[in-house]
């Protein structure tokens, strides 16, 4: 065989090889635009999405955009943490993020072609934020049965037996 035939069908074997790959990532990705489900929000890694009954917590996680269990990792704080705790995490880490004062007088850099490292981050600050927000939303829904159960009247004690009433005289 001559060597610009043995190229030819190399490069057609390679074509076709080729077409097939991209026809079937077609495939699938239809396949899986049909299959997402209605609610589901495009990229949901923390399972908001998946937040669809009609439960309080369910409806804190699709308000806030954030599970209580993503909460808690950002502000390094456990599932029985204080909220003297949290706050202090919320303010470590807050304070850890911001951007430091601006100086008196310029300071003029060493040489050009260094470039300042931000040493705070805008994103990381409002996921803090959004955390202490989604963590105390949880607060106030759980205190809030009780808060409602503490003004309800009292149930009325359970009687020990059959109340008659007298006949009328």
């Amino acid at each position: 065989m001559s060597s610009p035939l043995v190229l030819v069908r190399i490069l057609i074997s390679g074509s076709r090889a080729l077409g097939k790959a991209f026809y079937e990532a077609g495939r699938q990705a239809a396949k899986n635009v049909k299959s997402t489900p209605e609610g589901a929000i495009a990229g949901d890694a923390a399972g908001v999405g998946h937040a669809n009954s009609g439960s309080v917590t369910d409806q804190l996680t699709r308000q806030h955009r954030m599970t209580l269990d993503e909460a808690r990792l950002i502000l390094n704080v456990n599932k029985e943490a204080e909220l003297e705790q949290v706050l202090k995490n919320y303010e470590h880490l807050y304070k850890a993020n911001s951007p430091p004062p601006k100086p008196e007088k310029p300071v003029k850099p060493a040489s050009k072609k260094t470039a300042a490292i931000p040493d705070h981050s805008h994103y990381l600050q409002s996921k803090v934020v959004r955390a202490k927000e989604r963590w105390e939303a949880e607060l106030k829904a759980g205190n809030a049965p009780a808060a409602a159960e503490a003004q309800a009247p009292p149930p009325p004690p359970p009687s020990s037996g059959p109340t008659t009433t007298p006949p009328p005289s």
